[in-house]
């Protein structure tokens, strides 16, 4: 660690003067550098006007691995390094730092950008940007509150094709409305089972990352990637492709309050392994006009794919593993996560397509110039309200009722979408060798939502699970 940290020290002092910064220059902070903030970097240091002055990593070799790579992009005179971090609070002390985006666990999301609203720092939150439903009202209000703009990390939104698409499908161009699913298809292999405690490298500063999380023991074979499947930390499948594809869904047919009622059905099948979170599983949102149904496999086609490139093998409907598929009544339009978009007639035949991709950061940083938080093309509210079905159906499956399959068929039957998709989940199941007699399935009934109160109702177990308990001194404020 010593070797490390007098890299970190020589990184952050060998700097250059700097020139007093051009008025019109913005100085970014990126939070958390494994993965997306890896991405956060390049995107930003492509913006013409976008300095990052700082870079902050509880792991001290990520760290410095950013911040070397960051220098070498650094050219010209009147440039300086970063200013390096362990601890996110004294990148919000920093007078030269002007916004800040977040790359770090679910967990941390909402945490930090009240903070850094508080701060007066304007904030870019990778998706989910909460980790508990009750938490999108504070950080929406944080926003509000203290003037900040604030862009959740939902990229098709940034795509002006992605737009068209949509207010072209609006517009009726393939009839009424029928059903919208949102699709997340993709490859979940086994994290392997740990058996015993797993000792922490003295290059993380384990208390910062469990942060507002609880101080478990490391019972995981990766720190950094496979907490993702741990309800204390992350939502798994739901935090990943299908928080995009629930926003995909919901910007389609124009969501913006809550479901009437929700239900999920689903489990954690094919293996044995250290994960917590569903890789297979249904999740139905009773909206008006149309319903949301969410498809969840992280299983291949079938079990003879298990033994193949699980990235080649996954399922599909109509052509689209991860986005979302709108059902009309004269045809459906195909949406993919990417930057594709298909329309087809009743007959399954394409009659128009749309190609193109946004970006998010370049949107966000025309909304700090401008200070107007209508010119974000993913604002805080929008974010919010997305992130909310990932834990309205997060709480559904931990509150539901251990069944087995033929109970599960039953309580399907009062739905038709649902009888005939539940139908093909069990058959998915089937084909990867699950032993579906044995199998038992966690099943919520449909759960009615109070929109007044943003809760359950009736079910105290299941709103106990829309809210997250904070450890001190990480503990969100009320503002």
């Amino acid at each position: 660690r010593g070797l490390v940290q007098g890299t970190l020290a020589a990184l952050a002092s060998s700097r250059v003067p700097h020139l007093a910064r051009p008025t019109d220059e913005l100085r970014v902070a990126v939070v958390g550098l494994n993965g997306r903030g890896a991405e956060h970097i390049a995107a930003l240091a492509r913006l013409p006007g976008v300095r990052i002055v700082a870079l902050c990593d509880v792991d001290d070799h990520v760290l410095a691995r950013e911040a070397r790579k960051l220098r070498a992009r650094e050219l010209g005179p009147g440039l300086r390094g970063p200013g390096l971090h362990v601890d996110f609070r004294r990148v919000l002390e920093r007078e030269d730092v002007d916004a800040v985006t977040l790359a770090t666990p679910d967990h941390w999301h909402a945490l930090q950008a009240i903070w850094a609203c508080q701060a007066g720092k304007d904030v870019f939150v990778e998706s989910p940007v909460t980790h508990a439903f009750a938490e999108g009202a504070r950080v929406v209000t944080a926003a509000e509150k203290f003037a900040r703009i604030v862009q959740s990390g939902y990229p098709a939104r940034a795509s002006p094709a992605r737009s068209a698409t949509l207010e072209w499908v609006r517009a009726a161009n393939l009839g009424p409305f029928e059903l919208v699913r949102a699709l997340c298809y993709e490859p979940r292999p086994s994290l392997g089972q740990t058996r015993d405690n797993r000792h922490v490298p003295q290059l993380i500063d384990y208390d910062l990352w469990c942060g507002p999380g609880p101080l478990l023991p490391l019972r995981r074979a990766r720190l950094h990637h496979d907490w993702r499947w741990l309800f204390a930390y992350g939502e798994g499948e739901l935090g990943g492709g299908a928080a995009h594809a629930l926003d995909l869904a919901r910007w389609a047919i124009g969501a913006e309050g809550l479901p009437a009622t929700v239900l999920s059905v689903g489990g954690r099948f094919g293996y044995e392994d250290d994960g917590e979170t569903p890789n297979t599983q249904l999740v139905y949102y009773a909206f008006e006009p149309v319903p949301i149904l969410l498809e969840i496999r992280g299983l291949p086609a079938s079990r003879a794919a298990q033994t193949a490139d699980w990235s080649v093998g996954m399922d599909d409907t109509l052509g689209v593993r991860v986005g979302a598929v709108v059902h009309c009544a004269h045809g459906t339009l195909r949406i993919h996560l990417d930057s594709l978009a298909i329309a087809c007639d009743d007959h399954g035949k394409e009659i128009r397509r749309w190609e193109g991709a946004g970006d998010p950061f370049a949107s966000w940083i025309e909304a700090l110039k401008s200070r107007r938080s209508e010119d974000l093309t993913s604002g805080i509210e929008a974010g919010a309200r997305s992130s909310g079905l990932v834990h309205l159906a997060s709480a559904a499956h931990r509150a539901g009722q251990s069944l087995g399959r033929d109970e599960v068929v039953q309580q399907l039957a009062s739905l038709a979408t649902l009888t005939a998709t539940g139908q093909r989940m069990l058959a998915h199941l089937d084909q990867n060798g699950v032993d579906l007699p044995q199998a038992r399935f966690a099943m919520s009934p449909r759960l009615a939502l109070d929109p007044e109160q943003g809760r359950f109702v009736g079910d105290e177990r299941a709103n106990a699970l829309l809210a997250a308990s904070y450890r001190e001194p990480y503990v969100l404020p009320v503002v």
